[in-house]
């Protein structure tokens, strides 16, 4: 035991020193009830008014927050007006943004799901015909399956080495096949069709004009539209025109642009051949690809074979393939009996 300035504490063996001039800690009683010499530094009067101005300014920040609060939705916080406004703009801008990415998104899978069915139908089609992409041979087509489902069917048109291998089919205007399919029923891309202005089934008139949609999804006859390219122009040398009763190899002469209301394309029979020459030689200087002969190649040709498709060029919308029959080949018959 130790002893310093009249209070007693002890000091356990091994404990840290202690600093002898360190005051000594209160004891119990002092802590708990001794409150002798001690001087309060704000009076019982001074403590009501400060805690009174903590519970005002409590008031006012929680005021000050809520007329600030920018995700109160419901408007009953804030009683300015102008903010309940905003927070109900906001909240209508929010829905219609979800509504609209909703139907956004909703067309685009619709649109999907149109064009697998278009390839569905086509592929179902293409079934009928036993085709060579090189384009050594003609196109064997199983007349008879195809009249079953639909007996408008008048030929089949085949470009080798791209996806245009098709049923012509032609019906009493030029609108029905625009968006139905050989079965009667709705289709994006139709079929394919001949105008119906047109002897049937083709290639009898001196101007034979075939339609067909140019799909996004590059179906159909979209490597027409691409033919607007002169690569892809040269790299076409043969055209396949089938019907039950003829065979005609045809090879492209030149691509050029129009628009739907040119009534100057759909012409089919001229006064005399000199006149079908000068039509022709009239597109030729509109051509934007083109055989380097095909001047001469059309002073001697007596009927065309003319493929027409959509086309997403302004000012324009339509392209324009028109195909002669190859030279020293003419069509070859078929007799059928009928």
């Amino acid at each position: 035991m130790a002893e310093n300035s009249g209070r007693h504490f002890s000091v356990e063996p091994g404990s840290d020193d202690i600093d002898s001039t360190r005051a000594p800690k209160p004891s119990a009683a002092e802590s708990l009830g001794d409150t002798s010499g001690f001087v309060p530094i704000m009076s019982s009067g001074d403590q009501g008014a400060h805690e009174g101005r903590r519970k005002k300014n409590r008031r006012a920040d929680a005021g000050s927050y809520t007329e600030t609060d920018p995700y109160d939705l419901s408007g009953k916080r804030s009683r300015d007006p102008r903010k309940r406004r905003a927070r109900v703009v906001s909240t209508i801008l929010f829905v219609v943004g979800i509504v609209l990415i909703a139907v956004a998104g909703g067309m685009w899978f619709y649109s999907q799901k149109q064009y697998a069915d278009q390839d569905a139908e086509n592929a179902k089609l293409a079934a009928y015909a036993t085709v060579d992409d090189t384009g050594s041979s003609a196109p064997v087509v199983d007349w008879a399956s195809l009249k079953a489902i639909n007996d408008d069917v008048v030929g089949w048109v085949q470009i080798p080495g791209t996806v245009v291998s098709f049923p012509v089919y032609q019906a009493s205007d030029n609108d029905y096949y625009l968006h139905t399919n050989a079965e009667g029923s709705y289709a994006l891309g139709g079929q394919v069709f001949l105008d119906y202005q047109n002897t049937a089934p083709g290639l009898v008139d001196q101007q034979t004009i075939i339609y067909g949609h140019h799909l996004r999804n590059g179906a159909m006859f979209k490597p027409i539209a691409d033919m607007d390219n002169q690569e892809m122009f040269d790299s076409v040398s043969t055209v396949w025109y089938v019907t039950e009763t003829g065979t005609y190899e045809l090879e492209p002469l030149f691509v050029y642009y129009t628009n739907e209301n040119d009534t100057n394309v759909r012409q089919f029979s001229f006064a005399s051949t000199d006149d079908f020459h000068s039509y022709l030689s009239s597109l030729l200087s509109t051509a934007v690809t083109s055989r380097s002969d095909a001047a001469q190649i059309i002073s001697g040709t007596n009927r065309v074979l003319t493929l027409c498709t959509c086309n997403y060029i302004d000012g324009y919308g339509r392209t324009i393939l028109v195909c002669v029959p190859k030279s020293g080949t003419s069509a070859t018959t078929t007799e059928t009996g009928e």
